[in-house]
């Protein structure tokens, strides 16, 4: 028998998401993507969070969490109408071995990520054609937009 520990209450209404995310668990950057998202206008988002967040779209085809991902995205959209899919990646990512596997080198690392997401982007704009991506790297002092790419 269940045992409530918590009482709330919350709309039974299905919602339209402002975003699915695509994001890291690391919890340093926890209130930063909060007001982030907020700021964003993404109000009601499908997060969904894993290790290293848009590095397993960056993965090569056939990979096991690309696809869990790829799958989560489509859910989202499927489910909840969302539009925009949001790709993210931070700074000292263990997923990535942390700053250190970039000797260090916040630039290096940053020219890294950047690559990464424009692959990220490209896996999902492939897969899923004609929905938005924003791609965004965090640091400890601010979050970045990669420019997208054109022609």
């Amino acid at each position: 028998m269940l045992n409530k520990v918590f009482h709330f209450d919350t709309p039974r209404e299905p919602y339209i998401a402002d975003a699915a995310v695509v994001w890291c668990f690391d919890h340093r950057f926890h209130l930063a993507f909060a007001k982030f998202l907020k700021r964003s206008g993404v109000l009601t988002a499908d997060v969904i969070k894993v290790a290293g967040g848009a590095k397993a779209l960056a993965a090569p085809a056939g990979d096991a969490n690309r696809e869990f991902v790829v799958e989560q995205i489509r859910t989202s959209v499927r489910l909840h109408g969302t539009k925009r899919i949001i790709l993210m990646l931070h700074s000292d990512c263990g997923a990535y071995g942390g700053l250190s596997a970039f000797q260090n080198d916040a630039a290096a690392e940053a020219e890294h990520h950047e690559a990464e997401l424009a692959r990220a982007a490209r896996t999902v704009t492939e897969l899923l054609p004609g929905i938005e991506v924003r791609a965004y790297f965090v640091d400890f002092d601010g979050i970045s937009q990669m420019t997208p790419a054109t022609g």
